[in-house]
């Protein structure tokens, strides 16, 4: 059992920045990637970036240019840093660990951008 706890999330102005952390309870070099999700309300979850256990990335088109995932295997922790982030930002984002057998998913982390 994997246990994902993220932070970082909370309110911000348009153009602001945010770094959002998820800290895994065991090593996460065996997953074959970490992703960052999000959901606004009544929407689908979505997926925002993904990096694999070879610290390949990609991003969704909306946050190119503008977000960037990374890891340290050390720490079992995974960022997103967002910048110059917009109203349409604002969602509840969650780490995904994929394991070969199945994934794993922390709580969520409000991110909320507003003036």
């Amino acid at each position: 059992q994997v246990q994902l706890v993220e932070s970082g999330g909370g309110l911000v102005q348009p153009g602001g920045s945010l770094r959002l952390s998820c800290a895994a309870s065991r090593s996460i070099g065996s997953f074959y990637a970490m992703v960052w999700y999000r959901q606004a309300p009544g929407n689908q979850r979505d997926l925002v970036a993904t990096i694999t256990s070879l610290g390949t990335t990609d991003y969704a088109d909306s946050v190119k240019g503008r977000f960037t995932i990374s890891r340290d295997n050390a720490k079992n922790t995974v960022y997103l840093q967002m910048n110059r982030l917009k109203p349409e930002d604002t969602a509840v984002y969650y780490c995904n660990a994929r394991g070969p057998q199945r994934d794993y998913w922390g709580q969520g982390t409000q991110v909320t951008v507003s003036s």
